[in-house]
């Protein structure tokens, strides 16, 4: 598997704007080039696409401990392939077949490529920007990098993984709509919807409230969400798993 990006900065944050994950035929490899001819007939070559919270993820030649701009990195709005990060170590052992020789889109809730903004004060920030997107005011964060249009939101493929989280504090009632909102308007797209829920919430539940597991988790939690999502990928398109 291969994975490929697009970076945006704005204010001296940095952002992820286009991310997408090749699933190879048998072991070849594609270039940044043949990924764009790829693209082009994106209604063939996109599978769907799998949401998840925020990026933590370098050009291949860089790293995440330090900004991309600090270390020498030129914003020129084209792709680069990608170091693996903890999510592309996942796909690339639970995503195989039914989905070889295509790409499958990787959207976030938020594009700041940052590490560790679940629970910071970067969350009641996005809370407030979101309750002006609508609106002319300004926002901290950019409100196209950063942020999605779910109404004029471009969805390829046919199916939607939601993988986006599940621990949004309630009083974040912002940003708990836009998950909501995002979901409800891939369905409305007519895009397959799957995601892995557990016990707190049944499945209908669990889509209404944007409740969604990230595919991602440490402890004792690790192998079984790891599991459910290879589960979950066992068929095209993904299916709702419910977590053991």
């Amino acid at each position: 598997m291969q994975t490929f990006g697009k970076f945006s900065t704005s204010f001296d944050v940095e952002y992820i704007t286009e991310q997408y994950i090749y699933i190879p035929e048998d072991s070849e490899i594609i270039d940044t080039a043949q990924l764009e001819e790829l693209l082009n007939k994106r209604r063939k070559t996109v599978a769907g696409t799998i949401f998840l919270y925020n990026p933590t993820i370098a050009p291949v030649g860089y790293n995440t401990n330090t900004k991309l701009a600090s270390q020498g990195y030129v914003f020129e709005n084209k792709f680069n392939e990608l170091n693996f990060d903890n999510n592309c170590n996942l796909f690339a052992s639970a995503i195989k077949e039914g989905y070889r020789g295509k790409l499958i889109e990787i959207k976030y809730l938020f594009n700041i490529n940052k590490p560790n903004i679940e629970p910071t004060p970067i969350l009641e920030e996005f809370d407030a920007d979101l309750d002006k997107y609508t609106s002319n005011q300004l926002t901290r964060y950019d409100r196209e990098l950063n942020y999605h249009d779910y109404l004029n939101i471009r969805l390829s493929g046919k199916f939607v993984f939601f993988g986006s989280g599940n621990k949004f504090d309630k009083h974040h009632k912002n940003i708990i709509a836009y998950a909501r909102n995002l979901a409800a308007q891939a369905k409305k797209l007519g895009k397959e919807i799957a995601f892995m829920y557990d016990n707190n919430h049944d499945a209908q539940e669990s889509q209404e409230g944007a409740y969604f597991l990230p595919p991602v988790a440490t402890g004792k939690f690790k192998d079984v969400r790891a599991n459910a999502f290879k589960k979950a990928f066992s068929k095209y398109p993904p299916q709702i798993i419910k977590t053991s």
